[in-house]
Formats: structure tokens, C-alpha cells, sequence
């Protein structure tokens, strides 16, 4: 008669958690498509002069690396970029440019686009790639504007080359860097055209977003999973001064040029329809008409073919050419006549989470319980080696405080201890679980899902409702023993006159948890600990059914 009350407030407290920090989702509408016109992903243009134009392979190319400083506006912070250029040999006359920028992580000029950039070079263009400037920031932190600056200084470097026409530079951004191309475009009105692998056309909060969702799905997580990711994409991170998460890219000159977007149909983490259409929807808005889509089977997220993890795979078929052949055709202002969407039928599982926004009052939340939840452990955690050394000591030389706790609840206290540890250990690992088989699956292999992924979720949430019941009977069982030590029988001005005077806490004649303050304070910081623990767990939905 006493646990069950107990149990129901207490579970009463974490469904309402729970349920607070929950964010609706609208999937809607699902398996979205553009239907491709064209299955040819050949790109061909009119040459009413008959000239013979160049093609991938027509030169042979030479390299020349370098090292450039660049500088990040906002801070005033140098790095030193070592940066690899391809020219073609034996090409008479200006020569147009192209200039790579890099996607997510930390990417070295020496090891990043080394056949794209052979590609373009053999075809007639100058190349240069650099290291990711990157600076003091990480991928969360990234500057975007400054990186911009770094990739129009390497513009710059191609226009200074005696043989490079600098009106006909154009870029090849992949994934993250069609962030950072948005800000290039708007400050060097020179670029002439783009090439965008992957493109990110959304805010990275619903891009990412649209990411995580649509992946863990793919992996069979289960929806308690999937609702985490968005709890962590409601995160309002200007709590912390980071405002990438939001940064807007629709700049009006970000499609303003001639474009060639290239998607490969096992890219599990952009969204392709909406992207699509909003980079024609941004293009017209800028009165460019000159975008070509193209989307190839098998191609993943970086246009590569097989599992990436194996090492050694190749570009999806056909894209090197069609891509080159674009660039050449642009930089001498050829009419195009091919379809401007074509190869694979262009598919999307789930909508973007456009209203996706930051909660701050979720975010200072979730920051303090988990704070508080990690310093409360590890105070407990100091607690139980000094309690063990204390008991060692005492085992040994029968000398020193002799173990306090009374009544059981010593033993008690570390079994449900060691249970709700052990349930957390095991929530972390479902995520563990979940997060490596998404990393396969963006490296390029097939999606396994294994049942455990789906499974794990709901034996959480059993195990996490048997250990709020076994809590609710460590608190019955207190009141128990403090009604027959009077307690309950204290009057509320005794209770606190006694509280005030330290008179309570001192008694060891009717001593209920522990009859020593050491033990005491383990006690109540540990049943602290592991409540925030339980909090935790509610935070993240564990107790919606």
C-alpha cells in the first residue's frame, strides 16, 4: 500500500518528462521522387564551329604544390595551407580554372580530389585543391565565412598563373563545403560556374536533421531511437555561442551561375527532391535557368561506388565524363542539349523537418539534468571506494568507523545501484549500436539491420520501469523503518527544530538508514545520483509507452 503510491508519482514524474521534452515530427509526405527524363546521364552540347573539344584524358598533367597563408577574419588567426595545383601541358592560350573545397572532417590537399582534379586537369583546366582550412574550429565550430575567404584566396592563386583565365573559375564543392559555396559566391562575382557533389541546400539543423532521421530508420532503429534524433536537433545552440546550426545559405547570387548538381542514388544523408527543387526554385529566383541534375545508380553519398570501408572504391560511372564534358562545354558558351535532369529517378523517403527549431528552455534543461547526473555519479563513485577502503580498513585492523548502514539498506542501495548503472550502460550501447550500422551504411554498404537495434528499446524500457518500482520500495521501506523508529510521529515544527538543531541527524538512538553521517550522505547522494539517472532516461522518452 505504500511502494505502489511511491511507484505511481514516481513514474508519474518521468512519463511527465518524458512527454515535456517529446518534439513532433511530421514525416510527410514519404517517398517523395523526381522523375528523371532521361536515363542517358550524357551531357552533349551544340558545336556549330565543328571544334574539337577537349575530353578527360586529352593532356597529359602536370603538378605543382605550394603552401599559402590564410587568415580567419574574425579572430585574426593564420594557418599555413599546403595546396596541390594540376595544369595541363601543352595547351596554348588562357585556360579556364577550377577550385576544389572539401566536405566534412579534415581533409589534406595531397589526398583529396586527386581524380577529379587528373580529370579536369587532362580535359584543359587548372586545378588547385588545400588543405580544409580549419583553423582553432571543429566540425561544430566551423567558420564559414572565413573558409569561404581561404577558397577565394585559392581562386585568387589560379587567376595569378600567367596561363589561367580568371572570368572562367569555376568550383567543386561536395556535402558540407555547398555551405561555404553560398558565402564564396557572394563575395567573388567572378566564379563562373559550379559543380556541387551532394549538395547541402538546407540549414544544417533540418539537413542534418533529415540526416539522422531518415538513417535511423534505414537501420530498423527502433522509434524510441528515432526520437531522439529530435530531441538533439531541437537544441538551441546559441546557448553556447554556436550558430552554425542555423546559418542561412539562401544567398541570392548561391545559384546564380551555371550549376551541375551530381546525386548518387545510395546517398543516405542528403535529401534529394527538396534539394533539387529548391536549388532550381533559388536559381530562377536569381534568373539562372542553367542548372543540370544528374543522378547515378549505385553512386553513395561522395559519388563513390562499393563500401568505402573496404577502401578503394571508384566513382560512380559515367560522372567523371559527364562532368568534365559539362565544364568544358560551359567555359566556351555552348548551348547544352541534353535533358537537365536525368539518370536514376530521384527519390526521397521522408520530408525535411523544415519545422525543426531551437528550444532553449529543452536545451538549458537537458544541459543541468545531465550535469548534474554526471557530477552526482561521480561523487558517488568517490563515496564507494572510500567506503570500500573504509571497510577493507575495518575488516583488517578492526580499527576506524565500522561500516554505518542499517536495516539492509547498504546491500540494497548497491544492488539497484549496479541495476540502473547497468541499464544505462546497456541504453548507451543500443545507441552505440545504432550510430555504428548508420556509419557503415554512409560508407557505402548495404543496410543490415540486425533485431537487437529494434528490440534493445523497448527491454530498456522494461528494465528502466522494474527499477522505478525496486526505488519505490527502498522508499517504502524507509518510511517503514522510520515509523517505527517515531519519526513519522514528529510533529512538522519538531521535525524542523530538530532538522535546524542538527538534533535529527545526530541521534543514533533511532538511527533508520545508516548510524554513521558518512554512510548517510552515501546514501542520499547515490539514490541522487541514480534518480538523475532516471531523469535522464525521461529526457530522452524512455518512459513514453
Amino acid at each position: 500500500m505504500t511502494s505502489l503510491p511511491i511507484f505511481i508519482v514516481l513514474l508519474g514524474i518521468l512519463v511527465t518528462v518524458s512527454n515535456w521534452t517529446n518534439i513532433p515530427w511530421d514525416n510527410e509526405p514519404t517517398g517523395q521522387t523526381m522523375e528523371s527524363l532521361s536515363a542517358d546521364t550524357s551531357v552533349t552540347f551544340a558545336n556549330p564551329t565543328g571544334e574539337t573539344l577537349p575530353t578527360r584524358g586529352t593532356y597529359e598533367v602536370e603538378v605543382i604544390e605550394d603552401d599559402m597563408t590564410v587568415t580567419r577574419a574574425s579572430t585574426g588567426e593564420t594557418e599555413d595551407l599546403h595546396l596541390v595545383v594540376r595544369v595541363p601541358t601543352g595547351v596554348s592560350g588562357k585556360i579556364p580554372g577550377v577550385v576544389f573545397m572539401h566536405g566534412a572532417g579534415y581533409g589534406l590537399a595531397k589526398d583529396w580530389f586527386v581524380d577529379v582534379g587528373d580529370d579536369l586537369a587532362s580535359a584543359g583546366f587548372a586545378t588547385i585543391a588545400i588543405d580544409k582550412p580549419v583553423w582553432s574550429t571543429n566540425d561544430v565550430t566551423r567558420d564559414y565565412p572565413a573558409s569561404a575567404d581561404a577558397y577565394e584566396q585559392a581562386a585568387e592563386y589560379l587567376r595569378a598563373l600567367p596561363n589561367v583565365d580568371g572570368d572562367r573559375i569555376g568550383i567543386y564543392a561536395t556535402s558540407e563545403s555547398t555551405w561555404i559555396s553560398a558565402f564564396l559566391l557572394q563575395k567573388d562575382p567572378r566564379i563562373a560556374f559550379q559543380i556541387l557533389v551532394s549538395p547541402m541546400v538546407h540549414t544544417p539543423r533540418h539537413g542534418l536533421g533529415f540526416l539522422a532521421a531518415q538513417d535511423f530508420a534505414l537501420v530498423g532503429a527502433h522509434p524510441g531511437y528515432q526520437s531522439i534524433v529530435r530531441r538533439v536537433f531541437s537544441a538551441d545552440l546559441t546557448v553556447f555561442g554556436l550558430t552554425n546550426f542555423d546559418i542561412d545559405t539562401d544567398l541570392p547570387r548561391a545559384y546564380a551561375i551555371p550549376t551541375f548538381v551530381a546525386y548518387g542514388s545510395k546517398d543516405v544523408m542528403t535529401a534529394q527532391v527538396e534539394g533539387a527543387r529548391v536549388i532550381f526554385d533559388r536559381a530562377h529566383r536569381a534568373g539562372n535557368w542553367d542548372v543540370t541534375v544528374r543522378d547515378y545508380p549505385v553512386g553513395n553519398h561522395v559519388l563513390r561506388i562499393g563500401d568505402e570501408e573496404q577502401g578503394d572504391t571508384k566513382l560512380a560511372d559515367h560522372f567523371e565524363d559527364d562532368m568534365v564534358n559539362w565544364a568544358v562545354g560551359k567555359v566556351r558558351g555552348l548551348e547544352q542539349t541534353d535533358v537537365r535532369v536525368a539518370g536514376t529517378d530521384i527519390y526521397q523517403s521522408i520530408a525535411v523537418p523544415q519545422d525543426l527549431y531551437g528550444h532553449r528552455a529543452l536545451t538549458v534543461y537537458m544541459v543541468a539534468v545531465h550535469v548534474l547526473a554526471v557530477v552526482l555519479l561521480l561523487a558517488s563513485a568517490v563515496l564507494a571506494v572510500v567506503a570500500l577502503v573504509r571497510r577493507i580498513r575495518y575488516a583488517v585492523r578492526r580499527r576506524g568507523p565500522r561500516p554505518g548502514f542499517l536495516n539492509g539498506f547498504g546491500g540494497v542501495l548497491a544492488a539497484l545501484s549496479f541495476t540502473t548503472l547497468a541499464t544505462l550502460d546497456l541504453f548507451a550501447s543500443g545507441i552505440g549500436q545504432v550510430v555504428m550500422q548508420i556509419v557503415s551504411l554512409v560508407w557505402g554498404a548495404a543496410p543490415d539491420p540486425i533485431p537487437m537495434i529494434y528490440w534493445s528499446w523497448p527491454v530498456i524500457q522494461t528494465v528502466t520501469t522494474a527499477v522505478v518500482w525496486a526505488w519505490s520500495r527502498v522508499f517504502a521501506r524507509l518510511i517503514e523503518v522510520a515509523s517505527m523508529r517515531g519519526y513519522t510521529r514528529l510533529g512538522l515544527r519538531e521535525f524542523v527544530r530538530q532538522s535546524r538543531s542538527g538534533e535529527l541527524m545526530r541521534s543514533v538512538r533511532r538511527p533508520v538508514i545508516a548510524d554513521t553521517r558518512f554512510s548517510r550522505v552515501q546514501f542520499w547522494v547515490t539514490t541522487s545520483a541514480m534518480f538523475c539517472v532516471l531523469l535522464v532516461f525521461a529526457f530522452w522518452g524512455m518512459f513514453i509507452y
